[in-house]
């Protein structure tokens, strides 16, 4: 008996998953499916992305489908554009042998009058984006009082993107007497919320451990100075040959600054952020999906409910400031029961949000350290030598072309050929790595940058008293702009180029920031500074007129004050 079998899915959808190559169920499969068959009421389910969950909830959704009534039974709730066009996508692909059902996609970014078409037509799943469904059912085309099946897939996701009260008005619409599934890599306090006004005595069914990564990835972390923090991405790329993963930034200008540098560079890279149009990421994504693209530079917006097979690697250029983020990133890759790698690049301000996301995830993480020249250029010669050996040579079609070729050719001795074909594919590889210079790694302990009280909290930093060589400069950003200290250091390597700029103390107050850095610097940094900008606003950063300046012009004042009573005084006596 077929293992899909015992846990009651029908011959005709086992024959179309079969074909798809479904041998056995996965642990979230083997748990919800029997649950949701058996209709056992509210489910909420704690898995990682990638662990089967469309599945878990496809198989036995379809098999309770009546297609005699063309009227929306399932509805099934999803964060992305990307996320919901794949599970309609599988849910086609489980259903083959199930004739005249239909599954319509709803989300934004495509055109409202079609999916009006389709839904008066009448369908019998509905996958949508919370907007737009909202958007139907505020013009009266959406019905929900038929469903019997409500799904949120990827919950903490839709919560974080702000669908919050989206969903609530939703959720509103649906009858009392249906059941309700949650799938959810973390669970947050808002899904919290959520489960106690809308679902009934929900059963919990947990996939590892709550909050826990997936134990398939691998995770590592770099640390180096900000100013590095490209050159230690491009070294890593080049230390796997074979990688095909997403790199992630905080920002959508990070975003694409970092993706046209690997461009620039050579490497086979795009962007995805929010300023594209929908055009724009569905040629991005496209070209990702069929490996025209090795690594993807994404938002965590942006990336958001992306559904893509055999990642290897996932890299935060940027830690992520939500720490359940980190989860959600690191989960696209090692799907399906497969490996993956996760690796942090952070710079020394990131300590401490490394050290609360390892405490979150509570996953082993490794310390990598840089390679070096002479270690990537070994690994790319090895695999470009193993690509030469496992190349799957046509002798038929290239049979009478040989002959001319081996004339070509003659002179040169085996020894000589193998070099010059090394030489073609990596002269520009190894002239680099000549040149280049290895890159300096942070220590485990405190940066020399911070400084410490005695009772080990940061020392305010005081406008009239900078340390020795240091001035202080004030910035027209601050605690509303969202600045942190980690953000500034990486603000400032970012426009000051050349030698690496040493920053002190660093004080946050809400509308500006005062910093330290050297005297000698300090002319470049506000040149340099002053000519960019954030967001649309201007950076400004001038020299802090501190206490000391006030007192010398109260000195001043009090010195024109003591000199006109003397002037005074001396008329008096004459």
């Amino acid at each position: 008996m077929n293992k899909f079998e015992e846990l009651g899915v029908r011959p005709d959808i086992i024959k179309a998953i079969s074909e798809m190559g479904y041998a056995a169920p996965m642990p979230v499969q083997e748990e919800v499916i029997p649950l949701l068959l058996q209709n056992a009421g509210d489910i909420i389910a704690l898995a990682q992305t990638g662990t089967g969950k469309t599945a878990a909830y496809g198989l036995p959704v379809l098999q309770q489908i009546d297609v005699a009534v063309h009227r929306p039974q399932t509805l099934i709730l999803c964060p992305t554009r990307e996320l919901c066009l794949q599970i309609a996508s599988d849910l086609n692909d489980y259903s083959k042998y199930i004739h005249n059902l239909s599954v319509l996609p709803v989300y934004g970014g495509s055109s409202i009058e079609s999916q009006i078409k389709t839904l008066s037509k009448g369908v019998h799943i509905i996958v949508a984006t919370p907007g737009r469904l909202l958007d139907l059912m505020n013009r009266r085309v959406a019905n929900l009082s038929t469903i019997k099946n409500v799904i949120l897939d990827e919950a903490d996701e839709m919560l974080s993107m702000g669908f919050s009260e989206s969903i609530e008005s939703i959720l509103s619409e649906v009858p009392e007497e249906r059941n309700m599934l949650l799938f959810s890599a973390t669970m947050p306090r808002e899904i919290e919320k959520i489960t106690g006004r809308y679902m009934h005595s929900p059963r919990k069914v947990v996939i590892g451990k709550k909050n826990q990564g997936n134990e398939n990835i691998r995770h590592i972390y770099y640390t180096v100075h900000a100013k590095d923090k490209y050159l230690a991405l491009k070294r890593i790329v080049d230390y796997y040959p074979n990688i095909y993963g997403i790199v992630f930034c905080r920002t959508r200008r990070e975003t694409q600054e970092i993706a046209d540098q690997l461009i620039r560079d050579g490497y086979n890279a795009d962007a995805l952020h929010g300023e594209l149009t929908q055009a724009a990421r569905d040629y991005v994504m496209q070209k990702f999906r069929n490996r025209n693209l090795q690594l993807l530079v994404a938002t965590d917006v942006a990336a958001r409910g992306l559904d893509v097979n055999d990642l290897t690697h996932v890299i935060h250029y940027g830690l992520p400031d939500e720490t359940e983020a980190y989860t959600h990133r690191s989960g696209r890759t090692a799907r399906g029961g497969k490996t993956g790698i996760s690796i942090a690049i952070c710079h020394t301000k990131e300590k401490g949000k490394l050290r609360k996301i390892m405490e979150i995830v509570n996953c082993k993480f490794e310390k990598g350290i840089i390679p070096d020249s002479k270690t990537i250029c070994e690994k790319q010669l090895f695999n470009f030598a193993d690509k030469i050996e496992k190349v799957k040579v046509n002798e038929e079609e290239i049979a009478e072309l040989m002959p001319s070729i081996f004339r070509k050719l003659e002179w040169l001795e085996k020894e000589d050929i193998i070099k010059r074909i090394i030489s073609l594919e990596f002269n520009r590889l190894i002239d680099y790595y000549i040149e280049a210079g290895e890159i300096e790694e942070v220590g485990e302990k405190q940066n020399k940058n911070e400084t410490r009280t005695d009772r080990g909290g940061k020392r305010k930093l005081s406008a009239d008293r900078p340390e020795d060589g240091m001035k202080i400069l004030k910035l027209n950003f601050g605690r509303k702009n969202a600045l942190i200290p980690a953000q500034l250091i990486e603000l400032i390597n970012h426009c000051v180029k050349g030698k690496r700029i040493d920053i002190g103390r660093i004080e946050l107050h809400d509308d500006f920031t005062l910093f330290e850095v050297n005297k000698a610097d300090a002319g470049r940094v506000m040149d340099s500074m002053n000519s960019f900008e954030v967001d649309g606003k201007a950076i400004i950063v001038k020299p802090s007129a501190g206490k000391s300046a006030r007192d010398k012009r109260h000195k001043k004042a009090i010195d024109r004050q003591r000199n006109g009573f003397e002037e005074r005084n001396k008329k008096r006596r004459k």
